[in-house]
């Protein structure tokens, strides 16, 4: 518990980390993947890869 004389925890010691102890996002590379037949396509940044369907079977696809 903070004291008020610097003696306490650290405060924000998260380091960067978001839920989960992951990054807080994926980031702007990597693969979208289709968990259906496989079939993989660039991550487009600022689209999420379950708001993509598969171009080869339509499934809705992840990131990879």
């Amino acid at each position: 518990m903070p004291r008020g004389d610097g003696t306490g925890p650290q405060s924000g010691g998260g380091g960067g980390r978001g839920r989960m102890g992951g990054s807080f996002k994926a980031g702007s590379g990597g693969q979208c993947v289709c968990p259906g037949c496989g079939h993989t396509v660039p991550h487009t940044a600022g689209q999420p890869c379950n708001r993509v369907a598969c171009p080869k079977c339509g499934t809705m696809m992840t990131r990879g």
